[in-house]
C-alpha cells in the first residue's frame, strides 16, 4: 500500500476538541490515517513515503452534509422566495413529475458531488428518487454517500404508492451490497406525506436492515398545526406512538419543538440535521440549537437541496450554525467555533453511525481529509485556524480533498469527474426544464 504524508501548517483533528496542531504531519496509508505526528519525526520515520508539502494550509476532516437532495442542483433557482408548501406544490413537485428520471438524478448528483468536493464535503446523507442513479454517481465520484430511499403515499413517475417505493428501495439496496462508500437509509418524506402503516413498515424494515431512517420533521408550524388537525397530536408525539423515535432516526430541520419534545428527542437518542440556510430562505424559522445541545442531543449540519438553499456550501452552513444560536439565545458564548465545526463533521458522522470511521482525523479512521488554503488575503493573519474555518474561510479556499485515501480534488481540479461534461449536461437540463 502507498503511504502519503501531508505537511500542512496546521491540523484541526476535531478530536480532541478545540485543538489545532502546528507543524504536524498526517500519514495516510491506503484508505486510512496511519498517524498524526510532528513533521520532523514523520520525515525520519517514513523516508520512502510520498511527501507532500502544503504550506499555509490547514487539514480538517471532510464535512458531513447530513441532509441533502443532491439531484435538485438541476432545479436551483427554479422557484425562489416562496413558503414551503407553495414552493413544493406549485413549483418543485410539478417540475419533478415532468423531468425526474434515472438520467436526471445521475446528472444532478454528479453536479452536486463536484460542487460538494469543491466545498470540502466528503460525505452526503441524501434523500431523493432513482436510488440506483444516486449510488452509481457516488461510486463514480468516489463520494461517501448515504442513499436515502424516499417513501411517500402519492404517486410519482418513480413509484405508484408507498409499497412500491419500499420495493424500489429493497431492489436498490440489494443491487449495491458490498459497496464500501455506499450505505442505504429509509427516507419517509414527512409526517404530512406518510401514513401510520407506512411508518410502521419503515421501522420494521430499518430494524431488519440495521439502517438509519431519514425524515423531515417539524420543519414548519404549518406541519405542526396540520398534525394537530389531522391526528390530534403534534407530529413528534405521533411518531413516538409509531415507534419511529430511536437512535436510528435522523430528523431533518426540527425547527419547532417545545420543551417536552426536546426532552423526548434526547430520551430516544434522535439525531437532528440542522439546515439553517434553507430554514431561513423558506421562512420556516430558526431551530433552537442551543437548547438541543444543552439537552445533549446530537446535531449535525446539512445544506438541504440546492433548490431551497441555493448552494451546497458547508462553510456557509457551519458559519450560520455558529451565529444564529448566539442571537437567538442572546449569549455570544453559545455554540463556539469549535462546536460548530464538530457538528459539521463528527456530529454528522455520529448520526450516520460512522463515528468510528470518519468525522475526525484519528489514526485508524478513513482518510476523508480536506486541505484549505489559509494564507490568502481574507484569512491573513491567522491566530486561530478553527476560528478562521468557521467565521472567515470560504469554499473557494478548498484546494485538495481525499476520500478514503484517494484524492478526488487536486488544486481545485476534479480527479474522478469530468467538470466540462458535467457543466454541459447541466446546461442541457436547464434548457429542457426552462422550455417545458
Amino acid at each position: 500500500m502507498t503511504t502519503t504524508i501531508l505537511y500542512p501548517e496546521w491540523i484541526v483533528p476535531v478530536v480532541p476538541r478545540n485543538q489545532s496542531l502546528k507543524h504536524h504531519a498526517l500519514v495516510i496509508t491506503g484508505e486510512r490515517i496511519e498517524a498524526i505526528l510532528p513533521a520532523a519525526e514523520a520525515r525520519t520515520r517514513y523516508p520512502d513515503a510520498e511527501h507532500r508539502e502544503l504550506p499555509g494550509h490547514v487539514l480538517m476532516p471532510g464535512f458531513v452534509n447530513l441532509h441533502g437532495h443532491s439531484a435538485m442542483t438541476l432545479l436551483r433557482g427554479l422557484a425562489d422566495d416562496l413558503a414551503l408548501m407553495d414552493w413544493l406544490q406549485n413549483h418543485i413537485w410539478p417540475a419533478e413529475a415532468k423531468h425526474v428520471s434515472d438520467e436526471f438524478v445521475f446528472d444532478g448528483c454528479q453536479l452536486a458531488m463536484l460542487e460538494m468536493f469543491r466545498s470540502g464535503t466528503t460525505t452526503i446523507n441524501d434523500m431523493y428518487f432513482e436510488h440506483e442513479a444516486v449510488a452509481r454517481s457516488a461510486i463514480k465520484a468516489h463520494m461517501r454517500t448515504a442513499v436515502g430511499c424516499s417513501i411517500l403515499e402519492f404517486p410519482t413517475p418513480y413509484a405508484a404508492n408507498a409499497g412500491a417505493y419500499i420495493e424500489r428501495a429493497i431492489e436498490a439496496r440489494n443491487a449495491f451490497k458490498g459497496e464500501s462508500l455506499v450505505q442505504f437509509t429509509l427516507a419517509p418524506h414527512a409526517p404530512f406525506t406518510v401514513a401510520d402503516d407506512t411508518f410502521c413498515r419503515v421501522v420494521e424494515l430499518a430494524e431488519q436492515w440495521d439502517c438509519r431512517i431519514h425524515c423531515h420533521i417539524h420543519e414548519t408550524m404549518d406541519e405542526v398545526n396540520g398534525g394537530l388537525k389531522d391526528h390530534g397530536v403534534r407530529p413528534l408525539a405521533r411518531l413516538e406512538k409509531l415507534g419511529m423515535l430511536s437512535p436510528r432516526l435522523i430528523a431533518a430541520h426540527m425547527v419547532h419543538l417545545n420543551e417536552e419534545e426536546i426532552a423526548l428527542t434526547r430520551q430516544y437518542g434522535v439525531h437532528v440535521a440542522h439546515n439553517a440556510t434553507s430554514n431561513l430562505k423558506l421562512a420556516s424559522g430558526i431551530a433552537p440549537i442551543t437548547a438541543y445541545r444543552q439537552a445533549g442531543i446530537n446535531v449535525g449540519i446539512g445544506t438541504d437541496g440546492a433548490a431551497s438553499n441555493n448552494k451546497l456550501d458547508m462553510f456557509a452552513e457551519t458559519r450560520l450554525a455558529g451565529l444564529l444560536p448566539k442571537v437567538q439565545s442572546q449569549h455570544p458564548e453559545s455554540i463556539p467555533a469549535w462546536e460548530a465545526l464538530e457538528m459539521a463533521t463528527l456530529g454528522g458522522a455520529t448520526a450516520l453511525g460512522l463515528a468510528n470511521k470518519i468525522g475526525s482525523l484519528e489514526a485508524g479512521k478513513f482518510a476523508d481529509v480536506v486541505a484549505i488554503k489559509l494564507d490568502e488575503l481574507e484569512t491573513t493573519p491567522c491566530y486561530d485556524p478553527i476560528s478562521h474555518l468557521v467565521y472567515a474561510a470560504g469554499r473557494e479556499q478548498v484546494q485538495h480533498v481525499w476520500v478514503a485515501g484517494r484524492q478526488v480534488l487536486d488544486s481545485r481540479q476534479p480527479k474522478t469527474l469530468d467538470q466540462g461534461q458535467i457543466i454541459d449536461k447541466a446546461r442541457w437540463w436547464g434548457d429542457r426544464i426552462r422550455g417545458s
